[in-house]
């Protein structure tokens, strides 16, 4: 196993926390010096926040651990491509290089919808790997959304069979033909 795949296996043991909260399983570590600083992982919908993406929740420990916000030196391995959002922030953090396990062709901002990172009019450039476990990272995901939407149609089902059952919460009340008088 290479560094930079015993790297991606810890963010996918980050993704896997988010996947037990029922959160999208987006998980990454930050790695300076040959060892792990900061870890992070998808909690949008548990902390009720847009901002609680893997990568900022990871930035923002590496940055108190080191006591500045510049992140030079250090490496992010994380388990889906970007946003626009989370690759900003990677850019303004000056981190070195981002290692991606799989791309994401809706929204991903490290090379698929926009290429952020390495983009020629920003101070910084980040250095972009691209794939690495990407087979794992990408069933991660797909099994997530397919058990989402399989959940979904479940209920959706339930739901209906307890409409024409007549079981809904509301029973029909009893009328005597008076309550218009």
């Amino acid at each position: 196993m290479t560094e930079q795949e015993r790297f991606m296996k810890e963010a996918v043991r980050q993704a896997k926390k988010a996947r037990a909260l029922m959160e999208v399983p987006i998980g990454c570590v930050i790695v300076s010096e040959g060892k792990i600083i900061a870890r992070g992982y998808n909690r949008r919908n548990t902390d009720k926040n847009t901002l609680s993406h893997a990568e900022l929740n990871a930035i923002k420990k590496a940055s108190k651990k080191l006591g500045d916000w510049r992140l030079e030196g250090c490496t992010m391995y994380v388990t889906l491509e970007p946003c626009q959002m989370c690759a900003g922030a990677l850019v303004q953090s000056r981190i070195d290089e981002v290692v991606i396990g799989s791309m994401n062709p809706k929204a991903g901002c490290a090379g698929s919808v926009l290429n952020l990172l390495e983009m020629d009019g920003f101070n910084h450039k980040v250095k972009v790997t691209r794939g690495v476990l990407e087979e794992e990272c990408s069933s991660m995901l797909s099994d997530f959304f397919r058990e989402l939407r399989e959940e979904k149609k479940r209920k959706k089902k339930e739901e209906k069979k307890d409409t024409l059952s007549g079981t809904e919460d509301d029973p029909p009340r009893k009328t005597t033909g008076n309550e218009f008088s």
